[in-house]
Formats: structure tokens, sequence, C-alpha cells
């Protein structure tokens, strides 16, 4: 299985290697030019930007170079030289106040999400266990049927953020009253471990993770929902001094893709298509999960995901680029 799936991806890639050198350094002197988009170092990011440069590169003539980046360089790279040109998987929450200031200055626009509804995070269960149990999807019904998620709650490692959130929602909640015991996971690789192993047997299994991720696409799980989602409760849990902590919902994390002005300004219909560029989290756990499953670069996942999610990114792309596309791809 393995061995079919990429050598169909090699050869997708070797079709798209020699249709590039025929036809794209001609059609970027011509039409887009020199595009960088930063690349930030986790594996979703390097799967977008794949994608992106795929589709500029023979759909719109551009010679796009992936920048090598994190969140804070990459803006503070913005601010000093105006370059990169895009940045995509921005998590806005890490961004701080130096995006809202490139904003407010006009050098850098929002024009997307990257993902839909964005990072998720939360308490969930095997959607097995949901489907034996619906009562399971709330955590009143969690609390009121311990024994039906085998009385334990996998709780986030100790030093991550989740962990104080977690933390107070199980003092709010009062957790350990319903007989439910917290296990304090030493490392993210333990946590995923815990998952894998309840689904290899059919075992209930209640606990934190978020996404997108390998194991939220490898493994179907269901959010146990916590309440509504209420900022000023939720900024509270955040807080590891927090008094008295109340229930809040984990509220999704805006991961955006943005422009430089003067990008938008000189590149229209490069900027439309990244303003049409958008995954679902769970689509991007999947290809996660494939990713981690064929031991593939992030240009391979990329080339997955444009051989195998047609009726997507078809829609990002101008008339004249999805044509280009489709013939390339044979769709």
């Amino acid at each position: 299985m393995r061995k079919t799936t990429l050598l169909a991806v090699a050869g997708a890639t070797a079709m798209v290697t020699g249709f590039a050198a025929q036809t794209g350094t001609a059609r970027a002197a011509e039409q887009c030019g020199d595009i960088s988009i930063a690349q930030m170092n986790w594996a979703a990011a390097e799967v977008t930007t794949n994608i992106a440069k795929f589709m500029l590169d023979q759909g719109y003539g551009c010679n796009t170079s992936l920048v090598k980046s994190d969140t804070i360089p990459a803006i503070t790279s913005i601010a000093e030289n105006g370059r990169p040109d895009v940045v995509t998987n921005l998590w806005l929450n890490s961004a701080g106040d130096a995006y809202k200031k490139l904003e407010s200055e006009g050098k850098i626009k929002r024009v997307a999400k990257t993902l839909q509804p964005g990072g998720v995070e939360g308490w969930w269960i095997p959607t097995y266990l949901a489907k034996e149990h619906p009562e399971l999807k709330t955590i009143e019904g969690v609390m009121a049927h311990p024994e039906w998620v085998g009385g334990t709650f996998n709780n986030c490692p100790d030093g991550w953020g989740c962990r104080v959130v977690s933390d107070n929602l199980i003092k709010a909640l009062d957790l350990e009253s319903s007989g439910i015991k917290v296990f304090n996971h030493g490392s993210g690789q333990t946590l995923a471990s815990s998952i894998g192993s309840a689904f290899a047997d059919k075992k209930p299994w209640f606990g934190y993770y978020w996404g997108p991720t390998v194991v939220m696409g490898n493994y179907d799980m269901t959010r146990v929902k916590l309440g509504d989602y209420d900022k000023a409760k939720f900024d509270n849990l955040q807080n590891k001094d927090a008094s008295n902590p109340q229930v809040s919902d984990f509220p999704a994390a805006p991961v955006l893709t943005s422009v430089t002005s003067d990008f938008a300004k000189t590149h229209p219909a490069e900027t439309e298509f990244f303003s049409k560029m958008s995954f679902k989290t769970d689509t991007m756990s999947k290809l996660l999960a494939w990713q981690d499953e064929n031991k593939a670069s992030g240009e391979e996942t990329a080339v997955y995901f444009i051989k195998n999610y047609q009726d997507t990114w078809k829609n990002w792309l101008d008339a004249d680029a999805q044509k280009k596309l489709s013939k390339l791809i044979g769709g």
C-alpha cells in the first residue's frame, strides 16, 4: 500500500518538475515574478506552503521561494524588511502585539483563515465510546458515569499552556468528586500513546488533545462539551494562580494567512488565491496522518493533497490557473 502510494506521488512530482522546467521560468518573468512565503517550523505549515508553492508556480507562473521561519521572526522580518511577502499558518494568539502593530501601521493584512475553524483543543473521548454511550458527549454525562470513560482523565503534560487551563477546569468542575482520577502525563508522546493503546483494544479513554495533529487524523474522536465558551472565564482559566476558576469550553485559535500590503497591491490575483486557500482542521489532521504513515516529505504530502482533494483546491484558483492545474494532473 505504501509502495503504491509513494510511487504515484513520485511520478506526480517528476511530472511537476518537468513541467516547471519547460514553462515555469518564462511565466515567472512575464506574469508573476518572485514570491516569498514564510514556512513555519511545524508540519502543517510545511504542507500548506508546499501546496501554495505548487499552485502559484504551476497555475500562476510564479517563482516561489519558501523561507524557513517562525512566528515572531517572520513578523520581525516584515517589519524591518517588508519580506517575506506571505505568512501562512500564523497563530494569532502567539503573534501578540507585534502583529497587531504591523496591521495598525498598514504593513500587513490578513486575507484568510488558513484553518477552519482554526487550531482546536478540548477534552475528548473516542467516537466508538460516544456511539455506545451518547450521554458522554457532555461533561455532565461523563461525571455521571465515570466508569464508562475508565475512571481516568488524561491530563495535558506539565509545562504546557493547556495544563494550566485543564488544571483550572478540573478544579472548577470538581471533576475528581465524580470518581474520575487525574493522570498527569509526562510528555506529549505518552499522552498520544495512551490514545493509541485505547483505540487498539477499543477501551475507554477520556482526556485533553488538540489539532491539527497526526493523532487527530488517525483516530476518530468526539469532543466532550464542557459548556459555552466565555472569554472572561477562559482568560481566567489561563491564569495559573486563578483563585476562583469558572467553567468555559476552549475557543478555536485563529490561524491566519496574511500578506504584506505591497504584495496585495502588486499581486491582486495571487492575493485572491491566498484569500481562498483554507483547510478544514480535520482535513489537515488527515494529511498529517498520511504524511506520518508514509514517512513522506511536505512536498510529497502536498502532491498527495493536490491529487486527492481536487474538489477543495479548484475553488481557490482563477479560471486560467485552474485550467493549467487540471491539465497538469489530469483532473
